[in-house]
């Protein structure tokens, strides 16, 4: 106890404080709760980055398997180093995922995250100025069904994760027949339209809902910091 307050102080004194995980306030400690009551050792990260999302589950203790897919070449061969040591981690070739298999151009964000195969609304890119385009570059493109299904032969329970701004739609599109056996999606939602062509989240729900998916939790996203408005969120459901 006299260490902890130690720890505590120190941690204190540079503007930071220490708090017991909990899922009221750490999204990813919530998630983890969540894959563990429904026994899940396999995630799909369907629009990887450079590997945030995996981190954040490892850090919260899953040592089940992730396997990450990410089109954009720098980011992938990012999340390829950066999973070299990891061997429950596997990065799929480098390609988006959607409705289609095939070639497809992507546009490249200044910050990376916020890269998508749609153009970007003003919306956006107003709330965010680190977030307009700066390039584009083709990359393959698969669906789920074609690129996921060898990986989930031993698995118990899979999950998947979506974040692929704005594209969604095409992702769920393009995992029919890997939706009917997931266990739970996780799927960015916008709130307001901040792609061109993108579905909102009340379609995006209705959809899952359709799957047969449940709505288990809702955490808080991108939010617009000059007035506070939220514009995304990430959504969680179960197959109950």
């Amino acid at each position: 106890m006299k260490l902890k307050k130690i720890i505590r102080h120190c941690i204190n004194k540079i503007g930071y404080d220490l708090h017991r995980l909990n899922v009221n306030s750490n999204p990813s400690y919530q998630l983890k709760k969540a894959l563990d009551r429904f026994k899940v050792d396999l995630v799909f990260d369907v629009g990887a980055n450079t590997g945030q999302f995996g981190s954040s589950l490892r850090a919260m203790g899953f040592n089940g398997t992730i396997v990450s897919f990410e089109p954009l070449s720098s980011a992938h061969k990012k999340l390829t180093s950066f999973t070299s040591t990891d061997s429950k981690w596997i990065v799929h070739q480098r390609g988006a995922i959607g409705n289609i298999d095939g070639e497809i151009e992507i546009n490249i964000a200044g910050n990376s995250v916020s890269s998508s195969i749609l153009p970007m609304l003003t919306s956006h890119s107003s709330a965010a100025l680190e977030s307009t385009y700066i390039g584009s570059e083709k990359a393959p493109i698969y669906r789920l069904d074609s690129a996921a299904l060898s990986y989930i032969e031993e698995a118990r329970e899979y999950f998947i994760k979506i974040d692929t701004q704005g594209y969604e739609s095409q992702v769920l599109d393009g995992a029919q027949e890997i939706l009917l056996k997931a266990r739970g999606v996780l799927c960015e939602l916008s709130l307001i339209p901040l792609y061109e062509g993108q579905q909102l989240w009340l379609e995006l729900i209705h959809s899952l809902e359709l799957q047969g998916f449940t709505l288990w939790a809702i955490q808080k996203g991108f939010t617009d910091h000059r007035d506070g408005r939220t514009l995304q969120i990430d959504a969680i459901f179960f197959r109950l």
